[in-house]
């Protein structure tokens, strides 16, 4: 049986994100395309909301 493992969850939502582009050496001078440079960035971000809504959620 597998065991439910949210970093697990976590490493594949932010793979995810930087699945959708495939990095080029010496491309850097084109467009940024945040899905995929700041993927990890926008799973902490959005954990972080979360993290902020349930504990004032449990607060009131």
């Amino acid at each position: 049986m597998r065991s439910l493992n949210p970093f697990r969850w976590v490493n594949h939502l932010a793979d995810s994100f930087e699945e959708r582009g495939v990095y080029v050496p010496g491309d850097e001078s084109g467009r940024v395309r945040p899905w995929r440079d700041f993927g990890w960035a926008i799973v902490i971000w959005i954990f972080a909301i979360a993290l902020f809504v349930l504990f004032f959620a449990l607060a009131a």
